[in-house]
């Protein structure tokens, strides 16, 4: 289930709001001033934020920067303002915002719009986000878990295992794998490659019985099925 949540003073709107994303299937959680909602984003994952600007404490253009420069958070967000100069709408685009409403609007054509955000989030994360079983890589944080269970991989180990994930029926060689990951050519007979691989298998049996990695005898590595 989506999370949302709505920064918006207006109690009568922000209940519009909620009582129809509610209802369409989605979480929703509610505050009324940017120093509120921002207290939400820094405690809080959300899939979608929707955005007034004119709130009490801290104004939604402060927020969607401090949104994006001190929480660097990339989800998606949907400004909601009385505003419709396009010198406006253009400063809140550079400042971070994927979409712009200007009120009043529909119902019908926010959830429309939230959708669509929603889904080209979820394109996004599908390209930077990559499963095998129980092992989940994040090409962007360069974060590895096991289920929920993070492990930390040196930048090289890291790359090894986003190779075969993002191939998981290739068989790579030593060369292959080096020359990929060290971005490097690859002279004669180097244990580098055995050592790292050792080691993100040494790292692995430590919260899974999961072998993850296959030896190929005379060729390579590939990742197991």
């Amino acid at each position: 289930m989506h999370k949302i949540l709505i920064i918006e003073d207006d109690s009568d709107i922000n209940k519009v709001i909620t009582d129809t994303l509610t209802t369409s299937g989605y979480e929703t959680t509610s505050a009324y001033s940017g120093t509120e909602g921002l207290m939400h984003l820094s405690q809080n994952t959300f899939d979608l934020v929707i955005l007034d600007l004119m709130l009490p404490g801290l104004k939604g253009e402060e927020l969607i920067v401090k949104f994006r420069k001190e929480l660097e958070s990339d989800t998606p967000v949907i400004i909601l303002s009385a505003k419709d100069k396009l010198d406006h709408k253009l400063d809140l685009f550079e400042r971070g915002a994927d979409d712009y409403m200007t009120k009043p609007f529909e119902i019908e054509e926010l959830l429309a719009r939230v959708s669509v955000q929603l889904k080209r989030s979820s394109n996004k994360m599908k390209e930077t986000m990559h499963q095998h079983k129980q092992l989940k890589v994040n090409s962007d944080t360069l974060e590895i878990h096991i289920d929920d269970t993070p492990i930390v991989f040196t930048r090289k180990e890291f790359k090894i295992i986003e190779l075969l994930i993002k191939n998981p029926t290739r068989i790579f060689s030593k060369e292959d794998l080096y020359e990929m990951a060290w971005d490097e050519l690859y002279i004669g007979e180097d244990k580098t490659v055995t050592v790292h691989v050792s080691n993100i298998r040494h790292k692995l049996k430590e919260v899974t019985d999961e072998p993850y990695i296959d030896t190929v005898w005379g060729i390579g590595f590939k990742l197991s099925k």
